[in-house]
């Protein structure tokens, strides 16, 4: 993949974000478009190789407009800075924990897992965390677990989270939730509002084909904690 080529075109694009300027480059656009999709096929690829369950997943399915919708928001600016895939059994919009790819200048990221839940499915992914406790610390206490997600656990900002060169729970509760035991020992896994966990990249990360086994080992790294989540929110979908 020519990463180099996309993030220098995303840069004009953060410099230039209005409809004049990208019809006039319309063309570098749909060919670097064709870049991060062959990239994205890439990934696809390697991660069907150990998670058979997204097999049935698409380009297409995968990747996100980079046209903004920009009717509820207060930047109008009509486009993306950044190009972004979602790889997810279920597609785009399920509640079940997928991998994420994010080429962004100075923002580059890999990321693992779900971004929201309803309560009621948030209730049932903590008590599984205590009936389950040794599986649960087995996948998210490991050593690389720790060296690629090693988490800000008093960040409670989401953008800052977000922000941070690795972490793990993009939102957590300031306290302990209501009708779990306070003195609980890890009782930080229960104030997590989601189970993303993350890690940036440098903007050459993309760069040849050569990133491939580094998103491999990463994204086995987090796969267990994944898996552990998504057996109890295929549950509910």
């Amino acid at each position: 993949m020519d990463s180099k080529r996309i993030h220098d075109f995303l840069k004009a694009v953060m410099a230039n974000n209005n409809r004049p300027w990208f019809q006039e480059h319309k063309a570098e656009y749909e060919a670097v478009r064709v870049e991060w999709e062959c990239g994205v096929a890439q990934a696809l690829e390697r991660i069907v190789s150990f998670d058979p369950s997204i097999g049935n997943q698409t380009v297409k399915d995968c990747v996100y407009r980079f046209y903004r919708d920009t009717r509820f928001s207060a930047d109008k600016s009509p486009y993306k800075n950044h190009f972004g895939a979602y790889i997810n059994a279920k597609g785009k919009k399920a509640l079940r924990g997928g991998y994420y790819i994010h080429l962004e200048p100075d923002h580059c990221l890999l990321a693992v897992g779900n971004y929201w839940l309803p309560t009621n499915i948030l209730t049932s992914c903590r008590n599984e965390i205590m009936a389950n406790e040794e599986e649960w610390l087995k996948a998210v206490e490991s050593k690389d677990f720790k060296k690629y997600f090693s988490a800000q656990e008093d960040t409670l900002d989401w953008n800052e989270s977000w922000d941070s060169q690795q972490g793990f729970g993009l939102t957590k509760l300031k306290t302990c939730p209501s009708g779990f035991p306070r003195d609980y020992e890890y009782v930080r896994y229960l104030r997590l509002k989601d189970y993303c966990a993350w890690h940036h990249v440098d903007n050459d990360f993309f760069e040849g084909d050569r990133w491939l086994d580094e998103m491999e080992k990463i994204f086995r790294t987090a796969k267990p904690m994944m898996d552990f989540m998504n057996a109890v929110i295929d549950d509910y979908e």
